[in-house]
C-alpha cells in the first residue's frame, strides 16, 4: 500500500493505518531500534509507542515523507527509551556514535530558539548534499540510525578502516563548513 493511503486510513481513525505500516515499516522501524537499544523486548515496545504516537499525531499532521516522519518518530522514542535505561546501562555502539559527532555539534544552550535550529540543520543537509550519495549514506546511517562501523563495511564492500576514515573526514569538513557558517561548534 503507497504512504497516501496509509495516511489516509490514519485520518479515517482506521485500525488497518497500524497494520499497513507495520507491514511496509516494521522493519525499518525495528533496524532503527534495535541500533540504538539493546534489548528485543525494549526494541519492541519502541515499535510499539511508534504507531501508538503515528495514531494520535497524524490527524494533526499530514507528512509529506510518511517514511522520514515514522523514523524520527523511532528514533526520538529509542534515543528517549535509551535515556531512561542507560543510567542501569549503555549501549556501547549508540554513545560511540553520539561521542564522534559532539566534536562537530556541541548541543550546548548557546542554540536555543528556533531560528537558530533551521539555520543549522539547513548548514547540514547543505552539507549533505555537497558529498557524494555513498559519503553521505554513510554519514546518515552512522548518526541518524546508528549502525555499526561494522555493519556499513559489510554494506559498502569498503575495510572498517575506510568508513572510519570517511566519517573523520565528514566530520572534520563538517565542523569546518559550521565555523565558516558562523555556527558555534
Amino acid at each position: 500500500m503507497d504512504d497516501s493511503r496509509i495516511i489516509e486510513l490514519y485520518w479515517k481513525r482506521d485500525e488497518n493505518a497500524i497494520k499497513e505500516t507495520s507491514i511496509k515499516y516494521g522493519g525499518l522501524c525495528a533496524h532503527i531500534a534495535r541500533n540504538i537499544l539493546s534489548s528485543y523486548e525494549d526494541c519492541e515496545e519502541c515499535v510499539n509507542d511508534t504507531y501508538f504516537t503515528l495514531w494520535n499525531v497524524i490527524p494533526n499532521e499530514r507528512p509529506n515523507k510518511f517514511s522520514a516522519f515514522l523514523s524520527r518518530i523511532t528514533r526520538n522514542l529509542a534515543l528517549k527509551k535509551y535515556e531512561y535505561l542507560s543510567a542501569a546501562k549503555r549501549n556501547p555502539g549508540a554513545v560511540t556514535s553520539l561521542e564522534e559527532l559532539s566534536d562537530c555539534v556541541s548541543g550546548t544552550a548557546s542554540v536555543e530558539s528556533e531560528m537558530e535550529n533551521r539555520y543549522i540543520e539547513s548548514a547540514l543537509n547543505k552539507f549533505l548534499w555537497l558529498q557524494g550519495e555513498e559519503k553521505r549514506n554513510i554519514f546518515i546511517r552512522r548518526y541518524w540510525y546508528f549502525d555499526s562501523i561494522e555493519a556499513l563495511s559489510k554494506s559498502t564492500g569498503f575495510s572498517q578502516s575506510k568508513v572510519k576514515s570517511i566519517l573523520f573526514e565528514m566530520r572534520r569538513k563538517l565542523r569546518k563548513l559550521l565555523e565558516t557558517e558562523g555556527i558555534e561548534v
